[in-house]
């Protein structure tokens, strides 16, 4: 019998080890997800942050650093080195802003997309890959399972700011 096949035939979640809850299981299935991704995005000399990044600037066009971390749940110190790196590769540019000349507009350069493209292609060949032997309807039921626990995560997380 397989170790999936156990998690699921246990007589409640509660009753098995820690490492076969849902909870652990899914934040094995995130580290597992990341590792993939910047696996595969190495083959082209990116990781997943660098990634993000450069394909959300490329899709959205122009932006601030603050703008685009915001946007992908990123820290802004964090995109700053990010940025940086990108920029001395020549895959973004900065440029100035003509409303607020105390910020950048960041760019992708024609370099940044060529890259964005072949981020699109890894993207999409790892995406068939994951969602291997799972259907529409499987995929659909984990999606709004996600929503849900999102959800909850997010009132959860509001509390601690706001207090009970």
């Amino acid at each position: 019998m397989s170790e999936a096949q156990n998690v699921v035939e246990s007589a409640h979640e509660l009753d098995a080890p820690p490492w076969q809850r849902f909870e652990s299981t899914l934040m094995a299935t995130s580290k597992s997800i990341r590792r993939a991704y910047d696996l595969r995005f190495s083959e082209i000399g990116l990781n997943l942050s660098e990634a993000c990044l450069l394909e959300y600037i490329f899709e959205h066009g122009p932006m601030t650093q603050t703008q685009v971390a915001e946007r992908i749940g990123m820290q802004r110190a964090s995109a700053g080195t990010i940025v940086d790196n990108l920029s001395d590769r020549k895959l973004l540019r900065r440029l100035p802003d003509a409303t607020d000349h105390r910020v950048w507009l960041l760019s992708a350069t024609s370099e940044g997309q060529h890259m964005a493209e072949r981020i699109a292609a890894v993207d999409n060949a790892l995406r068939i890959e994951l969602r291997k032997n799972l259907s529409p309807e499987e995929r659909g039921q984990l999606a709004n399972t996600l929503l849900r626990l999102q959800s909850n995560l997010a009132k959860i997380l509001q509390e601690n700011v706001t207090g009970p």
